[in-house]
């Protein structure tokens, strides 16, 4: 379901709960839907099952999951729907590719923008 690239400057947990935030804004882990436990994700994954404990710690704390006591980690009901912002994005890259502008330029002021 996930994929971990152990080469990538990305720390593991943070592509792990950037892989659960794109399967949420994608709709394809809906609210109420069941993760696997955190061992037998790491099992699958070839990771310290710490590693996946952060992870879901991380999504935890952000609303996107619900950790619960003999259910183990469930999609929150409040967890974002990022349709609208990935449209934006998609229209940001058209726009991008009508200037003529490199995938860095565009990263680039997307950055700032993000930072004011």
């Amino acid at each position: 379901m996930w994929r971990i690239d152990p080469a990538s400057d990305d720390p593991l947990y943070a592509q792990l709960v950037a892989q659960v935030r794109l399967g949420v804004a994608h709709g394809t882990l809906r609210p109420g839907e069941r993760l696997p436990s955190a061992r037998e994700l790491a099992a699958s994954l070839e990771l310290n099952m710490h590693t996946v404990l952060r992870a879901y710690q991380v999504l935890r704390d952000d609303g996107t999951l619900e950790l619960r006591r003999g259910r183990g980690a469930v999609v929150a009901s409040t967890a974002t729907d990022l349709t609208d912002v990935e449209r934006a994005v998609a229209d940001l890259a058209a726009a991008a590719r009508r200037a003529g502008l490199s995938v860095q330029t565009t990263t680039t002021l997307v950055t700032e923008a993000m930072h004011r």
